[in-house]
């Protein structure tokens, strides 16, 4: 289902802008003429879908230049379009979106994912999962990043973290957090980028919060 999900999403794109380049999870990248790039997750959450666990999307951004531009995450299950343009705000089913008030770490609601690798790296998340669980009210892990981040922008999540995740896992959803008015960055609380390696997205009022714990209480400006 991802690589049929991903050809069909391909020919489309291919169709109505040839010139453009694609990066997408299950074939190889596409380069293009134009100096926009469409980044393409066609099934973020295959194990839950494998599953029937409830809990999966297609998440579809273009760049443009090295930045993204604009970026939609649909959940078909509960017909939930999120979408958003730089500098024009994000939506869900043309409704705006405002990330939640929740200004401290000890009310929030937050979530996280662990690596594919997680059985064989040091590197595993379960360091900072165990930290946080002392510290936020809840954290959920429901094997989604695209759709962590736009529950993040739309106020059901205060904040999301997770290592290791590729392009296509963040490229829609981190666009439609910064314009619901979230913030997004590495652990450092430096500019996330594509191929960062470590992402958190958050309300911004928890932001601090949440980098004192993943840094080991390290204080960032």
């Amino acid at each position: 289902m991802d690589q049929r999900s991903e050809a069909l999403i391909i020919y489309i794109l291919s169709r109505e802008f040839p010139d453009y380049g694609i990066l997408a999870e299950e074939s190889a990248e596409q380069k293009g003429s134009a100096s926009g790039r469409w980044i393409i997750d066609p099934l973020d959450g295959t194990t839950n879908y494998a599953h029937g666990y409830p809990f999966f999307c297609i998440s579809v951004a273009l760049e443009d230049k090295g930045k993204i531009v604009w970026g939609a995450v649909y959940d078909p299950l509960r017909d939930e379009l999120f979408s958003a343009e730089s500098g024009n705000g994000a939506t869900v089913n043309g409704t705006p979106l405002t990330v939640s008030k929740t200004d401290s770490l000890g009310s929030g609601f937050i979530s996280t994912g662990f690596p594919y690798d997680v059985r064989e790296s040091a590197e595993d998340n379960l360091d900072h999962f165990s930290r946080l669980a002392k510290r936020a009210r809840a954290i959920r892990r429901d094997g989604s990043a695209a759709l962590d981040l736009c529950y993040v922008a739309m106020g059901r999540f205060d904040g999301f973290w997770e290592p290791k995740l590729h392009p296509w896992d963040t490229a829609a959803g981190s666009l439609i957090v910064i314009e619901a008015g979230g913030r997004v960055t590495d652990y450092s609380c430096n500019p996330f980028f594509l191929d960062s390696r470590e992402i958190l997205a958050t309300n911004g009022l928890i932001h601090r919060e949440m980098i004192d714990v993943l840094t080991k209480d390290r204080f960032i400006q």
